[in-house]
């Protein structure tokens, strides 16, 4: 918005800086020492590989397909997003309820069932909030899960590095679907070709899809300038 060249730059730069001041204070914060996966992870080497990457996106914009599968090599962005996620998460004070349906869920998976997930959207953080819940218990969820996106997760350069790690049916939502009257046609093509994608994997079979119907809840309510947590709304 300040018509700075390098303001994307900057923001990234500033970003990887507060996420090394996490890494350094985490047994300070979390009481607890990293794991030495996660520490491998963000290795000086796989940092210097995540800052040429970032260099490459900006210069040169990454498209999402209708239907994006999440990218795990040369750079691993699903790791990525999970380990920058990971120390947000109060693992210790958190739970998921009804554990076993999700067991229940990936039984019908491999038996070839689709299943088809639907809930509120708090924030850009869900889906490895998601991913981290379940990694130990359900793994192979937490790493096929197909999760429905909107159009800011896609083009927000901020985004992109962590939308790239996720399986992604990429759609422009009804709500901001007249913003750029000249943009309303290609946005309903795109959509069109989405709904055919997704019409494909469930086809196929074996396949969870995650819906939040009512999009993101991160933003403040336009009448009163509040923000709602996603449990005192209605699903």
């Amino acid at each position: 918005q300040n018509g700075d060249p390098n303001a994307y730059q900057i923001m990234l730069s500033n970003m990887m800086d507060l996420f090394d001041r996490v890494l350094l204070d985490e047994e300070v914060l979390f009481l607890c020492p990293l794991p030495s996966q996660f520490a491998l992870t963000f290795s000086l080497c796989s940092k210097m590989h995540f800052y040429t990457n970032l260099r490459v996106l900006l210069q040169n914009p990454f498209t999402f397909q209708p239907y994006h599968k999440a990218i795990r090599e040369p750079f691993d962005y699903y790791t990525f997003g999970q380990n920058y996620i990971r120390p947000l998460v109060d693992f210790r004070n958190s739970y998921v309820g009804n554990i076993s349906v999700f067991s229940d869920m990936e039984n019908q998976l491999r038996q070839g069932h689709n299943v088809v997930l639907m809930s509120n959207h708090q924030t850009e953080a869900d889906p490895a909030v998601i991913a981290l819940s379940l990694e130990r218990s359900n793994p192979w969820i937490s790493e096929n899960i197909v999760y429905v996106a909107g159009d800011r997760v896609l083009t927000d350069p901020l985004c992109k590095p962590f939308s790239m790690g996720r399986n992604l049916l990429c759609v422009y939502s009804k709500k901001h679907m007249n913003d750029f009257p000249e943009l309303i046609e290609m946005k309903r093509r795109a959509n069109t070709r989405s709904l055919k994608e997704m019409a494909l994997l469930l086809r196929g079979g074996s396949h969870i899809i995650w819906i939040a119907p009512s999009g993101g809840r991160d933003r403040p309510d336009p009448l009163t300038g509040e923000w709602h947590p996603v449990c005192s709304l209605p699903c």
